[in-house]
């Protein structure tokens, strides 16, 4: 998105996913989302080449913040600030 003031972000979700065994000995895999925002040059990365389904690696801060939805509760998200973004597989991908 390019905003009004002239700077570029990037929001997107990203997928972890964890692989175990329970006590059964069955293999379980659990899988979170996170919410990653880049600005500047590192948005204009993800923008040209990290496309859904694309494996990428993502170093940053967490931030919390918090805002009001349009029923008047307050939310509260955490997202990760990304500060570098690695491509990672083959480029065919």
């Amino acid at each position: 998105t390019n905003l009004e003031s002239g700077k570029k972000v990037a929001r997107l979700s990203l997928a972890t996913n964890e692989y175990y065994k329970d006590a059964k000995g069955e293999k379980v895999q659990n899988t979170e989302w996170h919410t990653i925002v880049a600005w500047g040059k590192t948005a204009e990365i993800i923008e040209k080449y990290a496309g859904k389904g694309k494996e990428i690696g993502v170093t940053g801060k967490l931030k919390s913040r918090s805002y009001e939805d349009k029923d008047g509760i307050k939310r509260y998200v955490t997202e990760v600030e990304a500060n570098e973004i690695l491509l990672l597989g083959s480029k065919d991908k």
